[in-house]
């Protein structure tokens, strides 16, 4: 650069006794030299500002203030279902099994005859029993008239008072021949008629465990060993079983009072992530059990469409306390750090800061936040891979949607 200013000069300075033509033609040539060392000054030694590069644009991400609800507070536990009626069906006579009326786990309804057991030698019984009650029955009218005919002679003083006591007797032991005989019978029809065993509520029925043609032993009241023929349970309604830990049941009862019981609970099925199905609490046991500190409740619960069996494993909520302020945020916005939990939040200067918080229970689609969080904070619930605490984002506002308890076990984001 400096040997260009130089020859410029030289330039300038032998311009200076040339001809007006000659000046302007120097002066053009000139100014064509200085135009090209401005260029190539420029090229090797660029300015600062020229090339520099613009900011980067901020991350968007959503964010929302957290949901306020006033929800009560409730308990989850692990129940199992049972039946509410359970039998194990048992001949009361013995004999032959002749006939099964049932395909094993059928459902099967209230009066439908499920077993026949060989009636013949009970039908002989039966007739016996009715032919010793004619018989007692024609005694007794025998006995009914020679009375009257004793009293009527007595009246004559054709017969003595001793005859008539004696046909007195006679008609009374009749009468008592027909009421024995009259039990007879009773009973031989008793037998009879269990010979054809059926269920004695709706329900689904297990395998047999006699085949036909197998001799079946019987008794009634189970005075002897009898014959397990299978078994039966109903089904609908059906209970499940739970138990509540001390501190819970203590809870329940401190903001039920004397009302406790016939409490509505949400139910959840073992396959199922939402809290569907509805039962009522029908029972709190009167005793904890000091082997495991809990307390036995039982819901009792709808079944319907038959699809909860007895034996099967759900998950069951309480309401343990009544309805307070609470804060909620979608599930997915909580973010786990070992044992902890952190949600992000964004400040005025749109600056992302974590806050630890303590979590509740999946409500309405959204997670209940216990503390750590304020109602006024702007809380990440969307694009969150884009937000790391300390940096800048640009936030803007989303929707967050409540949905009623239990119907879905999904957050659902509304953007405006």
């Amino acid at each position: 650069m400096n040997t260009q200013a130089k020859n410029i000069e030289v330039t300038s300075a032998n311009l200076n006794g040339a001809s007006p033509s000659h000046r302007k033609a120097w002066a053009g040539a000139g100014a064509a030299v200085l135009g090209l060392a401005l260029t190539i000054g420029a090229i090797l030694h660029p300015s600062k500002h020229a090339g520099a590069t613009p900011p980067a644009a901020l991350s968007s991400v959503g964010v929302s203030l957290p949901v306020q609800r006033e929800l009560d507070t409730k308990a989850a536990f692990l129940g199992q279902y049972s039946a509410v009626d359970k039998v194990e069906l048992r001949a009361q006579v013995g004999g032959t099994l002749t006939e099964i009326h049932f395909k094993d786990g059928d459902i099967v309804h209230k009066g439908d005859l499920l077993f026949v057991i060989d009636p013949e030698p009970y039908q002989i019984h039966m007739s016996q029993a009715q032919a010793s009650l004619e018989a007692a029955k024609a005694r007794l009218d025998l006995a009914s008239r020679e009375l009257a005919r004793a009293q009527t002679l007595k009246a004559t003083d054709a017969g003595s008072a001793q005859s008539v006591e004696q046909r007195l007797a006679d008609k009374l032991a009749a009468q008592a021949a027909v009421d024995g005989a009259l039990a007879q019978v009773h009973d031989a029809r008793f037998d009879l008629e269990h010979t054809r065993i059926s269920a004695p509520f709706s329900g689904r029925i297990g395998n047999h465990q006699v085949s036909i043609g197998n001799l079946v032993a019987g008794s009634r009241g189970a005075s002897s060993p009898t014959t397990l023929l299978t078994t039966l349970v109903s089904l609908d309604p059906i209970y499940l079983d739970f138990d509540m830990s001390e501190a819970d049941y203590n809870n329940y009862l401190r903001n039920h009072g004397q009302h406790a019981g016939a409490e509505k609970v949400g139910i959840s099925l073992a396959d199922a992530m939402s809290f569907d199905r509805e039962g009522t609490l029908d029972f709190i046991d009167n005793a904890l059990d000091r082997s495991s500190g809990t307390i036995h409740a039982r819901a009792l619960v709808s079944n319907s469409n038959l699809q909860l069996t007895p034996g099967g494993f759900a998950r069951v909520r309480l309401s343990v306390a009544k309805p307070a302020p609470v804060l909620l945020v979608p599930d997915a916005s909580v973010l786990p750090d070992q044992s902890t939990h952190f949600v992000l939040t964004v400040g005025k200067d749109g600056t992302v800061a974590p806050k630890q918080v303590e979590l509740g229970e999946l409500r309405g689609g959204l997670r209940v936040i216990r503390s750590g969080l304020e109602a006024s904070d702007e809380v990440v619930v969307d694009s969150l891979p884009l937000a790391h605490p300390g940096a800048k984002v640009a936030p803007h506002e989303v929707q967050l949607q409540f949905a009623e308890d239990g119907k879905t076990s999904e957050p659902r984001l509304a953007k405006q």
